[in-house]
């Protein structure tokens, strides 16, 4: 084979590499097509927050066939005229015990004694903060609704409080101030707005919601947490495909650089450990002076050791 391009070769009219056919078919297609995925949610969404471990896995090995949107629900307003009669809530102290239940049944650590004495009273606050990071970086906005709901569920912080949605931003590297200022601007509350009209497009009702939608505009929804099995099913059926190329899981020692904070039923999720497999897992993929081991609500966790983030 002729690998020098200056000299070209007379029979066939190539510069360059021979070699080729004359003619043939090639394919300039990524080599996944692309759904995008709407996440409907609202940082005070409690089953939103059991979903966390299922979709970080989702995330992790189909990644490559999504674009994500998260979106903003708009749970709560304001207590004035507020019922959820299905579960009984007409008033703060109501959210406790529903909280309650909900970390119990899926085992992601959820205080809840905040509703009892120093309440949330409108999850648009936080969302205006969110909306004015994912206007700087989409994925620095994912990491502000993971932290604060960190805050608010685990460590019973009230993320409808401007001094604590400061502190949240600063620990992110970022001028807490000015973001949680600016979130309380009118355009601010314009971008939330242009959420939920989307929300209301796409026919959604309950958080959290995920719909995926293909290149053709026909989508699926999925309502509700579910397990990570129902997502794989609908992206395939968003994809009109069987086959997917599943990608391999981060060794744990990667996923808490970018994670920080993780809880052991997320690890449950996300390496198909039993309950009782969790110790011996870190102990054997962490160098313990690396990281920092503790328990909050019945419920253990690993985070760097850094800190950075609290």
């Amino acid at each position: 084979m002729n690998n020098n391009k200056l000299i070209c070769d007379l029979e066939t009219g190539i510069c360059g590499e021979t070699g080729d056919e004359v003619m043939e078919i090639i394919d300039l297609n990524p080599p996944h097509k692309k759904v995008n995925l709407y996440y409907v949610t609202d940082p005070i969404c409690s089953h939103c927050w059991a979903l966390e471990p299922v979709l970080r896995r989702f995330e992790e090995q189909y990644g490559q066939y999504v674009k994500f949107h998260t979106v903003m629900g708009g749970l709560l307003e304001g207590w004035d005229g507020f019922a959820d009669v299905k579960n009984g809530i007409g008033r703060p102290a109501d959210v406790a015990g529903h909280w309650r239940e909900v970390g119990e049944h899926s085992r992601m650590p959820i205080d809840g004694s905040l509703w009892l004495d120093n309440p949330v009273q409108s999850s648009y606050p936080p969302s205006r903060v969110f909306k004015m990071v994912q206007q700087k970086d989409e994925q620095l906005a994912k990491t502000f609704l993971r932290r604060a709901r960190e805050a608010v569920f685990a460590f019973n912080r009230n993320i409808g409080d401007e001094q604590v949605l400061i502190d949240i931003v600063n620990q992110m590297d970022l001028d807490g101030e000015t973001i949680v200022n600016e979130a309380g601007f009118p355009s601010a509350q314009e971008l939330l707005e242009q959420d939920f009209a989307l929300a209301g497009s796409l026919g959604v009702r309950g958080f959290p919601t995920i719909i995926i939608v293909n290149e053709e505009n026909k989508g699926i929804k999925v309502v509700g947490a579910q397990p990570l099995e129902t997502y794989v099913k609908a992206l395939r059926q968003a994809l009109t495909t069987e086959t997917l190329q599943v990608k391999p899981l981060s060794a744990l020692t990667k996923l808490l650089e970018k994670e920080v904070l993780l809880f052991a039923k997320e690890l449950e999720v996300f390496y198909d450990l039993e309950q009782h497999e969790v110790d011996t897992f870190i102990q054997k993929e962490l160098s313990p002076s690396m990281f920092t081991f503790g328990e909050i609500l019945g419920e253990k966790y690993i985070k760097q050791a850094s800190p950075s983030i609290n």
